[in-house]
């Protein structure tokens, strides 16, 4: 599909995303850990009402949706899968970030989820769980490790992963029901994205 260069209309009701898609194919030059008392703790069989929660305090704020969207019984086949893995950052015996690795296609590892709580952003916790991240990643044997955000994302979330070692490779756009207009979000969240009704 081409897509004309100028403006495009998004109909009410709807939201649209730039969709930045990186990749790395071999491990990056390993950074050292900010000082911090994190820790990461893997969480099997996560239990839904659990994860629910803490997708939610991580990604509200940046419109993470695609998941609060699906029934248990969806949700619990992914992130049940065999070769998805979910970790949970943990600050002072709190769950406070939230990291999900998907190894179920032969010799790659996407990062499908990677976030800490607001009240972590800019401390230095989401460097510690890139790091482990990577760790846990490249320690299989891989040959490409990726990752995708948005322009609803943290606007340094590009080049932190870029700092990291990710390279973008591909660009999309997304088109979807804003979230905020069917209860999926509330009503307060991304407010760096206005709603068009």
């Amino acid at each position: 599909m081409i897509i004309p260069d100028g403006y495009s209309d998004i109909p009410a009701g709807k939201i649209a995303a730039v969709v930045t898609h990186l990749e790395m194919t071999a491990p990056p030059a390993r950074r050292d850990d900010p000082p911090g008392t994190w820790s990461l703790r893997k969480v099997d069989a996560p239990a839904l009402h659990w994860y629910r929660d803490l997708h939610r305090r991580v990604g509200e704020e940046w419109l993470w949706f695609s998941r609060a969207r699906l029934n248990d019984a969806e949700l619990a086949a992914i992130i049940h899968a065999p070769g998805v893995e979910v970790y949970a950052l943990v600050v002072d015996g709190r769950d406070e970030g939230l990291l999900e690795l998907d190894f179920r296609e032969a010799s790659q590892c996407e990062l499908v989820y990677f976030g800490v709580t607001a009240g972590l952003i800019g401390t230095g916790a989401a460097r510690f769980l890139m790091n482990r991240a990577l760790e846990t990643a490249w320690s299989r044997q891989l040959r490409r490790v990726w990752v995708h955000t948005c322009t609803f994302d943290h606007p340094s979330a590009v080049t932190f992963y870029q700092r990291s070692g990710f390279r973008p490779f591909r660009r999309q756009i997304e088109v979807a029901d804003d979230p905020r207009l069917d209860g999926t979000a509330s009503p307060t969240a991304a407010r760096h994205v206005p709603i068009i009704e």
